[in-house]
C-alpha cells in the first residue's frame, strides 16, 4: 500500500484537489507518525506500541486545569504543560512524536513482551526517566541538593505513572525549546529543577501563599517560556561573544559557553540567579563588565606553558630521566648499573628530588599565573589554595636543597662515606617518603581503579575536604577511570613503549654526547674568528650541541607511540579478522560459507525470554563464527535452492548487485553476471553468480574426457571436489533438459527427448554412466549444445540451421554417444527412433517469444555457463566495486553483534548540517571550461571512464537514443552522475537513505514466512529480476519497450505487505540541517530547488532550517524550521515551525547548526555525518548489529560514542587525498564518563580535500584548532583527572601530535644555528682537531629525518594495508607512495602544522576556513601559492636555505663534500619540499607558458597599489597587512617572544662582517657597529632612490635620472677607494649581501610589532616599501627553481603522473585533459 494515503484535509472539510493545493489544518500535517489523529491509517498506527504510548499521553485524568486558558478535550499531557508553562504549540508537537516514537521503539524492544500489549509499561517508562534525567539527578547530588522528582508515597499507581510521564514530558519540552543553551546542559538541569518544583505545586494543588489560589507557575502564556527563561540567558552569552571581538579578544577577557554553565556548578546560582530569574544578577550581560561574573571554573591563558601546565606528569617524566641519565652517563661506564654501584652517583641521584620539587612550584606558579583572575570574594579558597601550594613547593625545595648540601657538608673530602654522611641520607631519604606520600598514594588507586572510581563519584563534603589540595572540585572528570583489566592492557603497552624510548635515549642520545661535552669544556687557547663577549663560549657550544638532541629527546615517544601503536593495532586487527578476505578471488574461495555468515549476522535469532546472553550461548556462538569462518564441521555447507535460507540470501545479495548497478559501479553484463538468480527451470542447486562458475564446466568435461574409464564414483568425486563445478554441471544438465522440453512441441520429438534423459539418469543413478557412455564425445556434443543455444539468442532464428543442430545432437547422443551399439528395433523399443520415416525436429520446434526477457535472460546464463573459458577474475571491473565486495564479505566472518529484528533493533537518526556547499552540479558548472579547456564533465569521463561507459548504457536502456542528446533528454540524470562522484548534499543524501531502503528489506524478511520468501523468489523470477528484466539483450537489438521495468517493479520492494515503511519510519529518520534554505527559497536560489528534488524523491528526508521573520523596525525574530515533502499533496509542507531566542550563529557555525536541528532527530543514537560524507547499501545491512554495541559493555562502561572506519572516496581524483590523516578523541564525553569504541567490520565513505592547497587550509584549519585545545580547560582535565598512561594516550594522540611536529622543526632550526654558531665563531675548527664523537648528532639527524619524510607517520598505515592486502601490495602500495613524492608532502605538511599551531598558541587566530570540495582540475596561479604559502613555507625555507649557504661557505666540514651532505641532506630536503611542494602538487605547475603567465601576475599584484577596499588577491599591500593581523591583537607576551624570536637574524650581520676581508681579521667590536654604517648607506640609497622616483619620475624625469647617475657614481667613487685603501673585496660584496639581507627582515619584522607605535611616522612608508621588495626578492627566489624545471623538456608529463597516479593505473591519459585536447 502507499504509504500516507489520506487526502488534502481543508479546514472547511471535505476534499479539495484543485490546484494549488490549500495549505493544510495544523493537526493534519505531522512528520512521522500522526500521533494526533488515532484513527489514521498509517503503517505505525497498526502498532500496539504506539497506540498504548499515545494513549499514556492522554490520560489527563483529574489534572488542574489552568484558570486562564481554555482546555479542549483532545488535548494530552503535552498541552496541559504547555498550557502552564507557556511552552511553544509546535515544540509540544514536536516532543509529543519524540516521546511516543521512544516509548513505542522501548516497549517493541522489552523482553518478555509486556501482557497487555495495549498499555504503556511502567518499567520502560521509568528506564527512560532514569536515563532522561540522569544528568539532573547527578547535578543534584552534586551540590547537595534534594531532586524535585518526587514520587508521593500515598499516591495511586496511576497517578504516580502519570506523574512520572510529566517529569518526562517536561524535561524534553525545555530541552526542546532552549536553542543554544543546550550547549549548557547544567543551566538546563537548573531550569528544569525550578520548573518540576513548580510542577509539583501544581500537582499536588498548593496554594499561593501571595494570592490565596491554587498555585500557578511564574511564568505562563505565549512564549513564556522561550522569552523569560531562555532569552535573558541566550542574551548574556550573545554579549559575552559579542564581546570576543570575532575571537581575537583574549580568551581571558570575555565568558564562553563553559562558563556560562559551569557557572551553575556551585550553590551561588540558586542565591544569586533565584527562580523566577532575577535578571538584576551580576550573572546576566545586563550589569557593566565591571561588576559582572567573570570566567568560571577555568581561565584560557595563550601559553606555550600551557603544554607543561595540562600535561605536566609527562614532562616531569622526561626532565627527571633526562637528569638521572645524565648523572648516569658523566661517570663513563659502559652500562648504566654499573654507574649507580657508586655511592657518588646514588648521592647525586637524589637532585632529581630538588629538580621534582622545582618542577612542582613551576606548575603551581603556572596555576597561579593563569588562574588568579577566577580568585573572588565567593573563590577565596581558591587562592588560599594556590598560595600554599606555591609555599609548599619552596619548602620541599628548600627542604631538599639544605639535606643534599649537608650530606656533602657530611661527607668533607673523606675518600669513602662516614657514617654521618649516611645518616643524612637517611633523613634524605626520609623526608622524600613525606614527599612521595600524594603519589603513592595515586599508585594506590590506580592499582584499584574501582576504588578511585568510587570515592570521586561520592558528593560527600568529607570527601570534599579530603581532595582540595589536589584539585578544585568539578562537575565533570570524575569517575573516569577503566577497570583493571584495561588498566593492565595500556600499562603494559606504554611500559614497552616507555623502555624502548628511555633505552634508545640513554644509549644512542645521551651517552655518545657525554665525550664530546667533555672534551668541548676542556677546550681552550680557541681562536675565534669575532669579538668574543664572554670569556668562556664553550659552555654556550655545549648548549648549542646538547640543544637539537634535548629537542628530540622530548618528541621522539611520538615515533615510539606509534611504532608500538602500529603493530598492537596490527595484532587487533588480526584477532578480529581483518583482511582474510582481500579480493574477488580469496571471495571465490570462501563464497559457498558467504550465505551462512550472512544468515548468521544479518538475520535475527529467536531470543529466549532473558535478553542477557549467557556464557553457554556466547560460546555457541563463537564456535558457530569459528566454522563458518574456517568450514569446519565438513569441507563446506551446501546450501541448495530449496532451502528458504538460500532465497533470503539470493534477495539480499541481488539487492546489493542492484545498488551497484544503480551507481553504475557495474555493467549490465557484468550484474548478469554477479547476481544469484530465483530458482526456476527446476534447477536442483543453488544458483551461484556466473562469475563464481566461469569455466567449470568445460573444465569437468575435460576431466570427463580425461577419466573416462574410471567409475561413476571416482569421476564425480573429483568434480565434487569444487563446489562450483558441482553446481555448474547439475545446473547446466537441469537447464538443457528443461530447454529441449520448452522448445521442443511435436509429440514424438518429445517423447524422444523424454527417453534420451531417462535413460541417461537411469544410468547415473546405477552408478554406470561412464560404463555406458562414452565420456570422451561429450566435448562434441557440448559443442552443438552451444551452438543451439547462441542461435537461440539471436534477434532471428535459422530455423533450418536449427533442426540441423538437433538432428546433430540426436545422432550424437543415440548412435555414437552409447558405448553398446543398438540396432533399430532395439532403439525403437525404447522409444528412441519414431516409427516413421519422416525427418526429426522439422515441424516440432517453437521458438520463445522475441520479448520474453527472462527466458532471455536464463539463456544467456546458460550461454555464460556452457562457454566460457575465462576465470573472470576480472569481474567485477571496477575497482571499487570489487573493493566494496571484498570488504563486505570480510566483514560478515568478523565478529559483531548478533542482529535483532527490526522491531527490535534500536531506533537512530542521521543528522547532517548543511551550508552553503553544492547540492547538485549544474548543467554550467559541467559545461563550463578551465584556463585549458577542459570541463569537469570531460575530467570525470577520462577518471572515472568504466563508470561512464555503465552510466551511458543505463541511459540507452531508459530510453536515450543518441549520446549527443544526453544535455536534454537525461540532463537530471547526467547532473546526478557527476553530482554522485564529487562531494554533494546529493551524494551523502544518496548514501544516507540506504538504511532506510535497508530496513524496509529486512523487515519483510523478519516476517516473511517460508511460503512468502519462496514464492516471492517465484514472483520475481517471473517478473524479471531487477535490471535483468530491463536489461539489453546482449547479443540481439530488440526494441527498448519491452525492457523499460522499473526497478521497485521488479526488486525485492514488489513483495512488501505494507508495514514495512512504518517499521523503517519507525527506526530511522534523516534530518538535514540546512540552515539557509529559508533565505535559499527567498533568493530563489537553485540549491532550494535541489534542496526540494532531494526531499521528493526521499519521503524519509526532513530538512531543517532557519527561518528569519522580519517585524520592521530592524527587529527580526528567528525560527528553526522542520519540512518535508508530501507526497499526497505532492508539495512542500511545513511539519514544525519554533521560535529561537535570536541569531543562530553566535559561535562556531557547525555545531549551532546542528544543534538547532537535533531536536528534531528521533531514536536512542543519532549518527552524525558531514557533507562530504557517503554511506553504502551493503553496509547499512549492518546497522542493527552496530547498534547492539550501545548494549554491550566495553571496559567497565557501555559506549556512548562509536566510531566507525571511513574509506577515502577522493583518492581516485589526486594523490594527495590519501595523505592527511585526523584524529580527534571525543573529550567531553570522556570527562562524562562516557566511553568512545570503534569498530572495523562496518564502514562509510569520506570525502577528502584533494588539492595541495585544500588541504593545507584543512591542516591550518586543524592544527590551529590544535592550538585553541592546548589552552582548553578540557584537556587540562584530562591531563589532571585521567591516570598516568591513558594521560600518555590522550596527549600523542591529540595536542602532542602537533606539539611534537613542532618540534621537529625546531630541531631542524637548533640545529642549524647551532653549526652556524659554531663555524663562524671558528670552535668547529677548534673541536675537530680533538675528534669529537657525533654519533649522538647522527642519530639526531637520522630521527629527524625520518619523521620528516613521513615514515613514522605513515607507519600505520603501512601496517593496515599489510594486514588488510598482504605484504607485498602493501609494500608496493609505500614505494608508489614515495615515487608520488609522498615524503616531499608530508614535510610540507609538517610545516603546515608547525606553522599554524605556534602561531595560534603564541597569538590566536584560529578559524574556520572554506578548503572547498570541488575537483582538481585548475591550475594555481604562483601568486595564489605566494600568498597562501609566503610566511608558513617559503619565508622560512629561505631561511634555512641562507643559513645552510653560510654555513657551507665557513664550515671547515664543508671541505669534506660526504660530511656535509650527510648533515645536512635532511635540511636541504625540507628547503626544497617547502618551496617546490605547491608547484609539485599544482596541475600544470611547470608548464612553460602558465609559468611566463604566472610571473607576470606575481610581478603585477606586487607592485599593485593598496587601499582600504582592495582585496588581498589583487593587491599585495592589503595581503600584508592581513598576513601580520595576528600581531595587532596579540598580547604583551605574544609581542615580547615574537621580537626575541625575529632578533636572530641579526646575527648573520655579527658573524659574517668578521669574515670579510676588509675586516682585515679585526676582531674588535667596532668592526661589528661600523658594518651598521653600510646598512644605513644601503637604504640611505634606496629612499633617496625612492624619493626621487615619487617626485621626479613622472613629470621631471631628466631630474630621476641625474638623482640615479649622482648614486652610481659615489657608490663606484666608494668603492674605488675602499679597493684601493683597505683590503676590501669585491667578493665581500655578495658575502656581504647574506648580512645585510637578513637583518634587514629582521628589522621589518620588529617593526610589524611595533606597528601601533610606528604607522603614524615617516618611518611606516619606508617600512612598507622594504617589506614589498623584500617579498619581490622571495618570490624570484621560489620563482627560479620552477621556471628552470618548466624550461626542462618532460618535467610537466612527469609532474601530472605523480598528481594523478591513480588515473594513471588505470590506463587514462590525463595529459590529454590537461592540454585540453579533447577527443572527438
Amino acid at each position: 500500500m502507499q504509504l500516507r494515503q489520506r487526502p488534502s484535509a481543508v479546514r472547511g472539510g471535505g476534499v479539495n484537489y484543485a490546484p494549488p493545493p490549500s495549505p493544510p489544518p495544523l493537526n493534519s500535517v505531522y512528520n512521522i507518525i500522526p500521533v494526533h489523529d488515532v484513527l489514521a491509517d498509517h503503517p505505525s498506527q497498526r502498532s500496539p506500541e504506539v497506540r498504548a504510548a499515545a494513549a499514556a499521553l492522554r490520560a489527563v485524568g483529574d489534572l488542574p486545569k489552568h484558570p486562564y486558558m481554555t482546555w479542549e478535550p483532545q488535548m494530552d499531557l503535552f498541552d496541559w504543560l504547555r498550557l502552564f508553562f507557556g511552552f511553544q504549540i509546535d515544540n509540544a508537537r514536536n516532543q509529543r512524536e519524540h516521546l511516543v516514537l521512544h516509548l513505542a521503539n522501548s516497549q517493541m524492544r522489552l523482553e518478555p513482551p509486556p501482557s497487555v500489549p495495549d498499555a504503556l509499561d511502567s518499567g520502560v517508562l521509568r528506564k527512560f526517566r532514569r536515563k532522561l534525567l540522569h544528568n539532573y539527578t547527578a547535578w543534584c547530588s552534586y551540590l547537595g541538593m534534594k531532586s524535585n522528582v518526587i514520587f508521593p508515597r500515598r499516591r495511586t499507581p496511576d497517578d504516580l505513572f502519570r506523574r512520572e510521564l510529566l517529569y518526562i514530558c517536561l524535561f524534553l519540552l525545555v530541552w526542546g525549546e532552549s536553542g543554544n543553551l543546550r550547549f549548557a546542559p547544567e543551566c538546563i538541569c537548573y531550569i528544569y529543577h525550578f520548573m518540576a518544583k513548580e510542577l509539583n505545586s501544581v500537582l499536588d494543588e498548593h496554594i499561593d501563599p501571595n494570592t490565596g489560589r491554587p498555585f500557578l507557575p511564574s511564568i505562563s502564556g505565549d512564549c513564556a517560556f522561550l522569552k523569560s527563561v531562555v532569552m535573558p540567558i541566550y542574551f548574556t552569552v550573545k554579549i559575552e561573544v559579542d564581546s570576543s571581538r570575532n575571537g581575537k579578544a583574549p580568551h581571558s577577557a570575555w565568558r564562553n559557553y563553559d562558563d556560562i554553565n559551569e557557572y551553575f556548578w556551585s550553590k551561588r546560582c540558586l542565591k544569586k540567579l533565584q527562580w523566577p530569574l532575577n535578571l538584576e544578577c551580576n550573572f546576566f550581560g545586563t550589569t557593566p563588565k565591571s561588576s559582572r561574573v567573570g570566567k568560571t571554573g577555568f581561565v584560557e591563558q595563550r601559553s606555550f606553558w600551557n603544554v607543561y601546565k595540562s600535561f605536566d606528569r609527562l614532562w616531569v617524566m622526561h626532565i627527571l630521566f633526562l637528569q638521572a641519565a645524565i648523572i648516569v652517563a658523566w661517570e663513563g661506564k659502559n652500562l648504566p648499573w654499573e654507574a649507580l654501584e657508586r655511592r657518588d652517583v646514588q648521592v647525586k641521584m637524589l637532585t632529581l628530588f630538588i629538580t621534582w620539587s622545582v618542577l612542582r612550584l613551576l606548575q603551581s606558579v603556572l596555576d597561579a599565573g593563569t588562574q588568579y583572575s577566577m580568585v573572588t570574594r565567593e573563590t577565596k579558597w581558591l587562592g588560599v589554595r594556590m598560595v600554599l601550594k606555591s609555599m609548599a613547593a619552596i619548602t620541599w625545595t628548600v627542604v631538599f636543597s639544605v639535606f643534599y648540601a649537608m650530606i656533602w657538608i657530611a661527607k668533607g673530602s673523606n675518600q669513602g662515606w662516614p657514617d654521618e654522611a649516611n645518616q643524612r641520607i637517611i633523613m634524605f631519604l626520609k623526608a622524600v617518603l613525606f614527599f612521595l606520600i600524594p603519589e603513592l598514594l595515586a599508585v594506590v588507586l590506580f592499582i584499584v581503579p574501582w576504588l578511585r572510581n568510587f570515592i570521586e563519584e561520592l558528593d560527600w563534603s568529607i570527601v570534599y575536604l579530603l581532595t582540595w589540595w589536589f584539585h578544585t572540585r568539578i562537575f565533570v572528570g570524575r569517575g573516569v577511570r577503566q577497570g583493571l583489566v584495561d588498566n593492565i592492557k595500556y600499562t603494559v603497552f606504554w611500559v614497552l613503549v616507555l623502555a624502548a624510548k628511555f633505552s634508545f635515549s640513554y644509549f644512542i642520545q645521551i651517552k655518545p654526547l657525554v665525550k664530546p661535552t667533555k672534551a668541548l669544556l676542556k677546550l681552550g687557547n680557541i681562536d675565534y674568528k669575532w669579538h668574543e663577549f664572554f670569556g668562556n663560549s664553550n659552555r654556550i657550544a655545549v648548549v648549542l650541541l646538547w640543544l637539537p638532541v634535548v629537542l628530540i629527546y622530548f618528541m621522539d615517544l611520538q615515533i615510539w607511540y606509534s611504532i608500538f601503536s602500529s603493530f598492537y593495532g596490527a595484532t587487533i586487527g588480526l584477532f578480529s579478522h581483518l583482511g582474510e578476505i582481500r579480493n574477488i578471488s580469496q571471495l571465490r574461495l570462501r563464497f559457498q560459507f558467504f550465505a551462512s555468515a550472512l544468515q548468521f549476522n544479518l538475520m535475527p535469532e529467536e531470543r529466549l525470554l532473558s535478553q542477557k546472553a549467557s556464557t553457554v550461548k556466547k560460546l555457541r556462538d563463537a564456535i558457530h563464527r569459528f566454522r563458518l569462518r574456517y568450514g569446519l564441521g565438513g569441507p563446506y555447507t551446501k546450501i541448495e535452492s530449496s532451502q528458504v535460507e538460500a532465497t533470503r540470501f539470493a534477495l539480499i545479495w541481488n539487492e546489493i548487485i542492484i545498488t551497484f548497478r544503480e551507481e553504475d559501479l557495474i555493467s549490465d553484463r557484468e550484474f548478469e553476471l554477479l547476481e544469484l538468480p530465483p530458482n526456476c527451470w527446476n534447477i536442483r542447486v543453488i544458483r551461484w553468480p556466473c562469475f563464481l562458475l566461469c569455466n567449470e564446466l568445460l573444465l569437468a568435461l575435460s576431466q570427463a574426457k580425461e577419466l573416462e574409464n574410471e567409475s561413476d564414483t571416482s569421476l564425480w568425486f573429483r568434480i565434487c571436489k569444487n563446489e562450483y563445478r558441482r553446481c555448474a554441471v547439475i545446473e547446466a544438465y537441469d537447464s538443457i533438459k528443461y530447454l529441449f522440453h520448452a522448445i521442443i512441441k511435436g509429440e514424438r520429438e518429445s517423447i524422444i527427448v523424454s527417453n534420451i534423459f531417462r535413460e541417461i539418469e537411469t544410468y547415473i543413478q546405477m552408478g554406470k554412466l561412464t560404463g555406458a557412455y562414452r565420456m570422451s564425445l561429450l566435448p562434441r556434443i557440448h559443442e552443438k549444445v552451444s551452438d543451439f543455444v547462441q542461435l537461440l539468442m539471436k534477434p532471428e532464428i535459422d530455423l533450418d540451421r536449427a533442426v540441423n543442430l538437433l538432428q546433430a545432437l540426436y545422432e550424437l547422443c543415440v548412435r555414437a554417444f552409447p558405448r553398446e551399439k543398438k540396432s533399430i528395433p532395439q532403439l525403437k523399443e525404447e522409444g528412441l527412433v519414431p516409427d516413421d520415416p519422416e525427418l526429426l525436429f522439422e515441424n516440432a520446434i517453437e521458438f520463445p517469444d522475441a520479448e520474453d526477457t527472462v527466458f532471455t535472460k536464463h539463456l544467456r546464463r546458460l550461454h555464460t555457463i556452457l562457454t566460457s573459458r575465462d576465470s573472470m577474475h576480472n569481474v567485477p571491473l571496477n575497482l571499487e566495486a570489487r573493493r566494496r565486495i571484498a570488504f563486505f564479505s570480510n566483514s560478515l566472518f568478523m565478529n559483531m553483534p548478533r542482529a535483532p529484528k527490526v522491531e527490535k533493533m534500536m531506533a537512530f537518526s542521521v543528522l547532517t548540517p548543511y551550508y552553503d556547499e553544492e547540492v547538485v552540479y549544474s548543467k554550467e558548472s559541467l559545461r563550463k571550461e578551465n584556463e585549458d579547456g577542459v570541463t569537469t564533465l570531460y575530467y570525470l569521463q577520462r577518471i572515472y571512464e568504466d563508470e561512464w561507459r555503465n552510466f551511458i548504457e543505463r541511459m540507452h536502456r531508459e530510453g536515450l537514443e543518441d549520446e549527443d542528446d544526453i544535455w536534454t533528454a537525461k540532463a537530471r540524470d547526467l547532473r546526478l552522475w557527476v553530482s554522485y562522484r564529487g562531494q554533494t548534499l546529493s551524494r551523502t543524501v544518496r548514501g544516507m537513505m540506504y538504511y532506510y531502503r535497508a530496513l524496509k528489506m529486512l523487515s519483510f524478511l523478519d516476517s516473511a514466512s517460508e511460503m512468502d520468501i519462496r514464492q516471492g523468489s517465484e514472483h520475481i523470477g517471473s517478473r524479471g529480476s531487477t535490471h535483468n528484466s530491463s536489461l539489453n539483450d546482449l547479443s540481439s537489438h530488440r526494441p527498448p519497450s519491452a525492457r523499460n521495468l522499473r526497478r521497485a517493479d521488479s526488486s525485492v520492494a514488489l513483495l512488501f505487505k505494507g508495514h514495512e515503511y512504518g517499521n523503517a519510519l519507525m527506526k530511522f529518520s534523516y534530518v538535514v540541517a540546512c540552515q539557509l534554505y529559508g533565505r535559499h527559497k527567498k533568493d530563489k536560489n537553485p540549491r532550494a530547488e535541489e534542496i526540494s528534488y532531494l526531499m521528493q524523491n526521499n519521503e524519509a528526508l526532513r530538512v531543517a532550517y532557519v527561518d528569519e521573520v522580519s517585524l520592521g523596525r530592524e527587529e527580526t525574530e528567528y525560527y528553526s524550521v522542520l519540512v518535508k515533502y508530501d507526497q499526497q499533496l505532492q508539495s512542500e509542507v511545513e511539519i514544525y515551525r519554533i521560535r529561537l531566542p535570536g541569531p543562530l550563529k553566535l559561535g562556531e557555525g557547525k555545531p549551532e547548526n546542528q544543534n538547532h536541528a537535533i531536536i528534531f532527530t528521533r531514536g536512542d543514537a543519532v549518527q552524525t555525518i558531514d557533507m562530504n560524507q557517503d554511506n553504502y547499501f551493503e553496509e547499512a545491512l549492518k546497522m542493527r548489529n552496530l547498534l547492539e554495541e550501545f548494549n554491550i559493555r566495553h571496559g567497565i562502561r557501555k559506549p556512548t560514542i562509536l566510531g566507525v572506519r571511513e574509506n577515502i572516496f577522493t583518492g581516485s581524483v589526486s594523490s594527495l587525498a590519501w595523505f592527511i590523516e585526523d584524529i580527534f578523541a571525543g573529550f567531553n564525553c570522556t570527562l562524562r564518563g562516557g566511553n568512545v569504541t570503534h569498530h572495523e567490520y562496518i564502514q562509510v565513505g569520506k570525502g577528502r580535500d584533494v588539492g595541495l592547497n585544500q588541504v593545507s587550509m584543512f591542516e591550518a584549519k586543524v592544527a590551529s584548532g590544535n592550538g585553541e585545545q592546548v589552552l582548553s580547560r578540557d584537556v587540562y582535565r584530562l591531563g589532571h583527572r585521567l591516570d598516568f598512561f591513558r594521560m600518555l594516550s590522550v596527549f600523542y594522540t591529540t595536542v602532542g601530535f602537533y606539539f611534537n611536529s613542532m618540534v621537529v622543526v625546531l630541531t631542524v632550526y637548533a640545529f642549524l644555528w647551532g653549526r652556524l654558531y659554531l663555524a663562524l665563531s671558528g670552535m668547529e675548527g677548534a673541536a675537530i682537531s680533538n675528534a669529537t664523537n657525533n654519533k649522538a648528532l647522527g642519530a639526531v639527524i637520522n630521527q629527524q629525518f625520518i619523521i620528516q619524510l613521513g615514515l613514522f607517520t605513515a607507519l600505520p598505515m603501512i601496517v593496515e594495508n599489510t594486514l588488510e592486502h598482504g605484504f607485498l601490495p602493501a609494500v608496493w602500495d609505500f614505494l608508489t607512495m614515495q615515487l608520488q613524492l609522498a615524503s616531499l608532502f608530508y614535510t610540507f605538511s609538517l610545516g603546515t602544522r608547525t606553522h599554524y599551531f605556534g602561531r595560534t598558541i603564541l597569538h590566536g587566530g584560529a578559524k574556520y576556513r572554506a578548503t572547498g570540495r570541488g575537483f582538481v582540475v585548475e591550475h594555481k596561479s604562483f601568486a595564489e601559492n605566494y600568498r597562501l604559502y609566503a610566511r608558513s613555507h617559503f619565508v622560512k625555507a629561505v631561511e634555512l636555505g641562507v643559513i645552510l649557504i653560510v654555513y657551507a661557505s665557513h664550515s671547515p666540514l664543508a671541505k669534506d663534500t660526504f660530511v656535509y651532505i650527510a648533515m645536512t641532506i635532511s635540511s636541504w630536503f625540507l628547503v626544497v619540499s617547502w618551496i617546490m611542494s605547491p608547484f609539485v602538487f599544482n596541475p600544470s605547475g611547470f608548464d612553460w607558458l602558465k609559468t611566463v603567465y604566472d610571473f607576470e601576475d606575481f610581478m603585477n599584484w606586487i607592485w599593485y597599489p593598496g587601499g582600504p577596499f582592495k582585496k588581498a588577491e589583487y593587491s599585495w599591500e592589503t595581503w600584508w597587512l592581513e598576513e601580520q593581523d595576528h600581531l595587532r591583537t596579540t598580547g604583551i607576551w605574544g609581542k615580547l617572544l615574537e621580537i626575541i624570536l625575529n632578533i636572530r637574524f641579526f646575527f648573520f650581520q655579527y658573524g659574517i662582517v668578521y669574515q670579510l676581508s676588509i675586516a682585515n681579521k679585526s676582531k674588535s667590536i667596532s668592526v661589528y657597529l661600523l658594518s651598521w654604517i653600510y646598512v644605513a648607506v644601503v637604504v640611505g640609497i634606496y629612499i633617496i632612490i625612492a624619493y626621487a622616483r615619487d617626485k621626479y619620475a613622472t613629470k621631471e624625469h631628466i631630474y630621476y635620472r641625474l638623482v640615479q647617475f649622482l648614486v652610481i657614481v659615489v657608490t663606484v667613487l666608494i668603492l674605488v677607494l675602499l679597493l684601493e685603501f683597505t683590503k676590501f673585496k669585491i667578493v665581500d660584496l655578495i658575502t656581504s649581501s647574506l648580512a645585510i639581507i637578513p637583518t634587514g627582515w629582521g628589522m621589518i619584522s620588529i617593526a610589524l610589532v611595533l606597528r601601533p607605535f610606528l604607522q603614524s611616522t615617516m618611518i611606516w612608508e619606508t617600512v612598507v616599501s622594504l617589506a614589498r621588495l623584500y617579498d619581490l626578492l622571495f618570490g624570484i627566489i621560489v620563482m627560479a627553481p620552477v621556471a628552470v624545471l618548466s624550461w626542462l623538456p618532460g618535467f610537466q608529463s612527469m609532474q601530472t603522473r605523480i598528481l594523478f597516479n591513480e588515473a594513471f593505473s588505470r590506463g587514462l591519459q590525463i595529459s590529454r585533459i590537461l592540454t585540453g585536447k579533447k577527443s572527438a
